[in-house]
């Protein structure tokens, strides 16, 4: 699987080293500074996603591939090879018929795993569900069986995209369109679009993710009204947020950025509460940990702390697929701005949250090095998160 146990700072030194480069000749082609190369090396920086991008551009790599694909466990090889079969079996569904009620019952217990971020559980369940949503699919033949085969495949995407198992997620969104497609769906196929824009982020080509978002957002607007149209308009909206905040010139990543912030502000009005469909959360909160987000890629981070006055609140009764993630965040914006205690509470708060994603979250290892680089080793909170991310001290 060409996994890595590093960081991700510290797969660029393994991956510069491997190509017998000096830091200065890598320096040059990212067009960074070396003083920041060496420092995102040796864990005083943090790896962000536009570096990561740059550096993977000089070393013809992807962003995944230099933040580093996550390591797999031995048990779960066997569970891989068995998804991967089968994906490889999309249009061969089984001879026994499958009820509607067991794939209702399987993708609210993959539901469960993604939102809890247990993606060991997950990968369990994930190869059985599969095949019996094909099987379904193909029997049933409807609109809303090819909409849950679509969400199996939404919710591989996700796992393999959390561990930049990048060639699983491309073919999980390939599989995923395929679906929608067997019968008419706009709010599915939204969702798929948003998928599929999303491995365009992980390979760091955000011109093109932001390309197709914009063609979904006028369909969804065109084929969807009421609340399904804003659910629709406002998760392609936040991906594009994403897309944008990562922009190479940082101008249009300002303005393209503040475009879809406003527009999945307006379609969140719409909605009282965050509302969970197939899998994807959109309303108020989620658009608020977007916008945070956001803002720190944007490297406007006294911005994004401004966001957290009350986050808590902000935060209440989302999954920690969002409560984790946005933690992280905060806790590098903190970094950013020197507040090294807080940025340590939080990314705390993010891993007794999720503590499967300590091992898998590039920002969190990164977040990680630094802050142990920063504060005494003998801190027992570094220590804990140390355990937990299976990064040393």
């Amino acid at each position: 699987m060409g996994t890595t146990p590093l960081a991700p700072g510290a797969n660029v030194a393994a991956l510069r080293k491997a190509r017998g480069w000096s830091q200065a000749r890598l320096a040059k082609q990212a067009v960074v500074s070396v003083s920041l190369l060496s420092k995102v090396e040796v864990g005083d920086r943090a790896l962000t996603p536009a570096v990561a991008t740059a550096l993977g551009r000089a070393m013809g790599l992807s962003m995944a591939e230099v933040l580093g694909r996550a390591p797999v466990a031995r048990d779960a090889e066997t569970l891989l090879a068995e998804l991967r079969s089968a994906m490889r079996d999309y249009d061969l569904p089984g001879r026994q018929p499958v009820e509607e009620d067991r794939i209702t019952a399987g993708l609210a217990a993959a539901g469960r795993c993604r939102d809890g971020v247990d993606v060991a559980s997950l990968l369990k369940l994930l190869p059985g569900l599969l095949r019996d949503a094909t099987t379904h699919a193909h029997t049933a033949n409807t609109a809303e069986s090819w909409a849950a085969l679509a969400e199996v495949y939404s919710t591989t995407y996700w796992l393999a995209a959390r561990h930049r198992w990048m060639d699983l997620a491309e073919l999980a969104v390939a599989r995923q369109w395929w679906a929608v497609e067997q019968k008419p769906n706009p709010l599915a196929e939204a969702i798929a679009i948003r998928d599929r824009a999303g491995t365009y982020l992980n390979f760091g080509d955000c011109e093109t993710g932001l390309v197709l978002i914009d063609r979904a957002i006028a369909a969804a607007q065109a084929s969807l009204d009421g609340t399904e149209r804003d659910v629709a308009v406002g998760i392609l909206n936040l991906r594009g947020m994403t897309l944008a905040g990562r922009l190479e010139d940082k101008r249009d990543a300002v303005r393209e950025a503040g475009r879809h912030i406003r527009s999945a502000l307006a379609a969140s009005e719409h909605l009282a509460v965050d509302l969970d469909l197939h899998g994807l959360t959109f309303g108020p909160q989620n658009t608020l940990t977007h916008r945070l987000a956001t803002n720190v890629d944007l490297g406007k981070p006294r911005e994004a702390l401004k966001l957290t006055d009350n986050l808590a609140a902000a935060l209440e009764g989302l999954p920690a697929t969002r409560v984790a993630p946005t933690h992280i965040n905060v806790a590098r914006a903190q970094l950013d701005v020197g507040d090294r205690d807080g940025a340590l509470e939080n990314l705390g708060i993010a891993w007794s949250a999720a503590p499967q994603m300590a091992r898998i979250h590039p920002m969190g290892q990164e977040v990680f090095r630094v802050l142990a680089a920063l504060h005494r080793r003998s801190n027992p909170q570094l220590l804990k998160l140390s355990k937990l991310s299976g990064i040393a001290l």
